[in-house]
């Protein structure tokens, strides 16, 4: 059953004329030393508070009050454009004292704003990983993805122009859900393809590649949702519960092909790395951590040094999950999980430090957890390399 909170935050959505949602950062909340604070918002979200967008050499600011969780608070706030000197920003700033979001256990939650026909200003702020990746499902938007514009119409499928002709053919060419490893293997080929990508530029590159290619899987895989659903929901629903069972199905099926699809890009990075590992190697009681370094006969040999041996699971999101990875590998004390997470609370980073569990994520990404930890959050090229030295 939805939660009232994720409710009331869709219903903001849709009484809105603009709207955006903003994964809150370490930065926003003056947690990395920095002079700023406040929440950021990306440059195309600037017609919520201004008529036209700010120009490099001058400053803007516009006040407003915002209604925070339906009449929870109140605040004047500033939305103000930096553009002098170096900066180059937007944010939104003051809020009072006391203000609840502003501060370091609201790290890596969504805030979401609107604007609706009166001029009027409502914000919302998710935690709850599980509502926070309703919401973006309501409006297809990308989970791994901060600064984002909510369109409420859903928007056609438009990839990179040079991939366009080819994912387009794949559409055609179904009319089911492929297998996701056929959906993952098709989108990695076709960028390989157009960049002239080698094994080589994709291991030194390992950062910046599994973002792409995770990015461009999900606008094919929307692309197929708009064939396949659209037979479907243009049609009226008998009644209620056939409508919530066919929105579950389309959840259910994003979630899983989200996850699968991570590990299978994964696979093909550590693959042009010339690492050896296995997949789903079961271990003790049953469970199968989703990469096992150098292999799983190496792991159940017990010959084998365990500080040689590396486990590495793989979520697309890890705030409420990560804990699940602890028990996969007993031989190895020290764990890594990968993830597309941008930003966890302190707590929880504590909490990892303290299992002996290492994040693993996007090299941008690490810029978007807590300053202290980072010791403990190695960026993907890092990790590749750890294990490449383990192995030789």
């Amino acid at each position: 059953m939805i939660e009232e909170s994720l409710q009331e935050a869709i219903q903001l959505v849709h009484e809105s004329v603009y709207a955006y949602c903003h994964y809150i950062t370490p930065n926003d909340v003056g947690a990395t030393g920095g002079h700023q604070y406040g929440f950021t918002f990306a440059k195309p979200c600037y017609k919520m508070f201004f008529d036209e967008p700010g120009e490099k050499g001058s400053n803007k600011e516009n006040f407003v009050e915002v209604d925070w969780q339906k009449g929870l608070i109140k605040t004047k706030s500033r939305a103000i454009y930096y553009g002098v000197g170096t900066r180059n920003e937007y944010r939104l700033t003051r809020f009072g004292n006391g203000f609840e979001f502003l501060c370091e256990e609201y790290i890596g939650s969504l805030q979401i704003m609107t604007k609706n026909s009166e001029g009027e200003y409502f914000a919302y702020v998710l935690s709850n990983q599980d509502n926070i990746e309703s919401f973006m499902d309501s409006f297809s938007l990308d989970v791994t993805k901060g600064n984002q514009v909510i369109d409420k119409v859903t928007a056609s499928i438009s990839p990179n122009q040079r991939l366009e002709n080819d994912f387009m053919v794949f559409i055609n060419e179904h009319t089911d859900f492929p297998d996701t490893t056929e959906i993952a293997k098709f989108v990695r080929k076709c960028i390989i393809a157009a960049n002239g990508y080698t094994e080589r530029f994709i291991s030194e590159k390992s950062d910046s590649i599994i973002m792409e290619w995770t990015d461009a899987e999900y606008q094919l895989f929307r692309g197929l949702e708009e064939k396949i659903y659209r037979p479907v929901f243009t049609k009226p629903f008998e009644n209620c519960q056939s409508l919530v069972e066919f929105s579950n199905s389309i959840l259910n099926r994003r979630k899983s092909r989200a996850g699968k699809s991570l590990e299978h890009h994964l696979a093909e990075i550590f693959t042009a790395s010339h690492l050896r590992f296995d997949e789903q190697v079961v271990t003790e009681n049953n469970k199968k951590p989703d990469f096992i370094f150098p292999d799983g006969q190496s792991y159940h040999n017990f010959m084998f040094p365990s500080d040689k041996l590396t486990m590495l699971g793989a979520k697309t999101t890890c705030k409420d999950r990560w804990r699940q990875v602890l028990n996969e590998a007993d031989r190895i004390p020290n764990k890594h999980l990968f993830t597309l997470q941008r930003g966890v609370t302190r707590n929880q980073l504590q909490e990892m430090r303290d299992e002996r569990l290492t994040l693993v994520v996007p090299k941008d990404n690490k810029s978007l957890f807590l300053p202290e930890f980072h010791d403990n959050i190695m960026c993907l090229s890092e990790f590749i390399g750890m294990v490449r030295e383990r192995q030789n």
